[in-house]
């Protein structure tokens, strides 16, 4: 037991702290998501369907990935290819709080343009800073190993990397969702207080890069194919997003992925053939395991309005889920470490399903036949369902890290950040697709009059349909395309 508690302090190492505290500023972002969802939930007429498409386009530059990679990999700024990056996504993030406390505080500045429009843009400028961040952290993961270990020892160092990695962004969020929702709650009539506090977090990154010391890292010649490609890939979205092409969004999704997988493959041709085939089989799993959807806003609007949760009990959600997370996290490390990895996602699988039902048993009212108060079961289900979702997305990092091509590293994380995004994207668009065939609406009321009605009979299905799909689709994919079979 002790040897258990004592594995991520045993793995810690000072050379880590830059890379871990972009990671703790990164968790940090949800310290405005109770007030934000509150927010929007109460002054933007959006339906939970144009929710889910705003959050495909938010994943779209996690999908471009690429360009800030191949920077990072071939492009110093001001002397460096580490820091600069660093200091320029804090920028854009502080930016977005800046603009958020103008919209959500009708602040003059902003009164010329719609409050969707600046939200909007505000999200996606503040998408784009820790996408640039993210570049650096995930390229500093494989750089700050110990290079003189056996083969065997590499891939554990870069699984505890990932693994401390994941505890200091889950430390983020329990302790940042945590206050964020309680003073989401003090501040219910003046939610820009939230957001001007929210300026801490670009704060975070820029200490860890400027008070540790980093190694200068020498640059490689600019993947062309990557940063061009991209690019042009970049300015390809912003056009069909701006002209509002019809199915826009699935256009996008195909090109992406078509543009991914044939950059991906061509960072991987000179590898040996049975690597290449490992890569390729954890790739789908990969894919398929981020690409399921979700039950979408829907459900956050039926748990306020008809179970009653405030703005305090998120917090106290949020606090137990980031909480259990990172102790789930630090018992789990040396499991993860040395089990396998396709096994683990079948087991991760299984349990998040089973942890699926507590909630889908409170729509249909099951709860109240025991005498159970909703807001502890919602606790109780949190507190279970929160560390398996870390555990997986330790798991399939590490799978990208062991696999990561010398001289390259940059851009190879950055292309299959972007291919994990796309699958996000894909699961985006599953979810917008079920809200359009199973609608759920939360009341609406413009100018005193309701606009919309509320209505949630539709969410029991919605909800059957995600956690089937959920279950079935990647247990069916891992058992058959296991990298570790061949």
């Amino acid at each position: 037991m002790l040897a258990i508690l004592l594995t991520p302090i045993r793995a810690f190492r000072i050379r880590y702290i830059p890379l871990l505290l972009i990671y703790f500023s990164y968790g940090s972002g949800v310290f405005t998501a109770i007030a934000e969802n509150f927010w929007v939930k109460d002054s933007l007429d959006m339906s939970a369907a144009n929710l889910a498409e705003l959050a495909v386009w938010l994943s779209v530059p996690w999908t471009v990935k690429m360009i800030f990679g191949a920077l990072v990999d071939s492009v110093n700024i001001f002397g460096s290819n580490r820091k600069s990056y660093v200091y320029i996504g804090a920028l854009l993030i502080t930016i977005s709080s800046l603009m958020m406390i103008a919209v959500v505080g009708e602040y003059a500045i902003v009164e010329d343009f719609s409050k969707k429009f600046v939200y909007v843009l505000a999200s996606v400028i503040a998408v784009v800073g820790f996408v640039m961040q993210d570049v650096v952290a995930d390229t500093m993961s494989t750089e700050v190993i110990d290079k003189t270990q056996s083969q065997k020892e590499i891939h554990q160092e870069l699984a505890s990397i990932q693994v401390l990695a994941r505890l200091s962004l889950g430390f983020a969020i329990f302790i940042t969702g945590w206050i964020g929702g309680e003073l989401a709650d003090v501040f219910s009539d003046n939610r820009e207080m939230v957001f001007k506090i929210a300026l801490f977090v670009p704060l975070l990154s820029i200490l860890g890069v400027t008070l540790v010391k980093l190694n200068p890292v020498p640059v490689s010649p600019i993947n062309k194919q990557v940063l061009f490609g991209g690019l042009l890939f970049a300015v390809f979205v912003v056009f069909m997003g701006y002209n509002d092409v019809p199915y826009s969004q699935e256009i996008v999704f195909v090109i992406s992925l078509l543009v991914v997988l044939y950059l991906l493959s061509d960072l991987i041709n000179d590898l040996d053939a049975d690597i290449i085939r490992h890569i390729k089989m954890a790739m789908i799993i990969i894919f398929v395991y981020r690409a399921m959807p979700s039950v979408g806003a829907g459900l956050n609007w039926w748990q306020i309005d008809v179970l009653g949760f405030d703005e305090s009990f998120f917090a106290k959600l949020s606090a137990v889920g980031g909480g259990i997370a990172l102790l789930g996290m630090w018992f789990s490390a040396k499991f993860i470490i040395k089990r396998d990895i396709a096994e683990t996602l079948i087991f991760l699988t299984i349990i998040s399903t089973l942890l699926s039902l507590p909630i889908l048993a409170m729509y249909y009212d099951i709860h109240t036949m025991f005498g159970l108060d909703a807001r502890i079961v919602a606790l109780v289900d949190t507190a279970m369902a929160s560390p398996f979702d870390y555990i997986a997305q330790v798991l399939m990092l590490t799978l990208v890290a062991i696999y990561a091509p010398e001289g390259k590293k940059a851009t190879w994380f950055a292309l299959m950040a972007s291919l994990m995004n796309i699958a996000l994207s894909a699961g985006g668009l599953l979810t917008k697709y079920l809200n359009q065939v199973f609608v759920v609406s939360r009341e609406v009321v413009t100018n005193g009059a309701v606009t919309t009605a509320q209505n949630y009979t539709e969410l029991g299905s919605l909800l059957w349909v995600v956690i089937i799909a959920g279950f079935v689709i990647p247990i069916v994919t891992i058992i058959k395309y296991n990298p570790n079979k061949l």
